[in-house]
C-alpha cells in the first residue's frame, strides 16, 4: 500500500449520505443501524436488543438531521419524548430502505487503525441539554 493509500479517511460518511439521499429520493424509509456499544454513542437504551439499535431517520420523523464525517446527530421522539441522538460515525453499521432492505452493510472493523478525534466526539456529547440557550441578538456594525 502507498503512502497515500494509508492516509485516505473513510468512505463510510460519505456512503452513508449518499444511500440516504438515494432511499429519500425513491420515496422509501431509511433506517439506520447503529452499535450501540461504540463509546459516546447517544441513543436510547431502552430500545437497544443485542448491542444494536435500528433508527428510522425518514426526513419527517426526525429533526435537524446532519450527517457530518464525524457522526449522525438529530432529535426524534421515542415514546412521545423527544430525546437528541448522537451516533459517531464509526458506530453507523448500516443504511438500508425499510421497504426492501436494500441499502449499504459497512465493515465493523474499518475504523479499527483509523485514529479518532475523542475531542471532537466528547464536544459533542456533554453539552448540558437543561441548560438554557442564549437568545441570538442582533448588533448593528458601522
Amino acid at each position: 500500500m502507498s503512502e497515500q493509500e494509508l492516509n485516505l479517511t473513510p468512505s463510510r460518511p460519505y456512503l452513508a449520505r449518499a444511500i440516504y439521499e438515494w432511499i429519500c429520493d425513491n420515496n422509501l424509509t431509511p433506517y439506520l443501524l447503529v452499535d450501540a456499544t461504540i463509546p459516546y454513542t447517544d441513543v436510547p437504551q431502552q430500545f437497544v436488543n443485542d448491542g444494536q439499535i435500528v433508527l428510522n431517520i425518514v426526513p419527517h420523523a426526525v429533526h435537524k438531521l446532519n450527517m457530518s464525517n464525524e457522526a449522525v446527530t438529530f432529535s426524534a421522539r421515542f415514546g412521545g419524548v423527544s430525546q437528541d441522538i448522537y451516533v459517531p460515525i464509526q458506530a453507523v453499521l448500516g443504511l438500508y430502505a425499510r421497504e426492501n432492505g436494500q441499502g449499504l452493510f459497512f465493515d465493523p472493523d474499518e475504523y479499527a487503525n483509523v485514529k479518532v478525534d475523542e475531542n471532537t466526539l466528547e464536544s459533542n456529547t456533554t453539552e448540558d441539554p437543561e441548560a438554557p440557550k442564549k437568545k441570538p441578538s442582533l448588533r448593528i456594525l458601522d
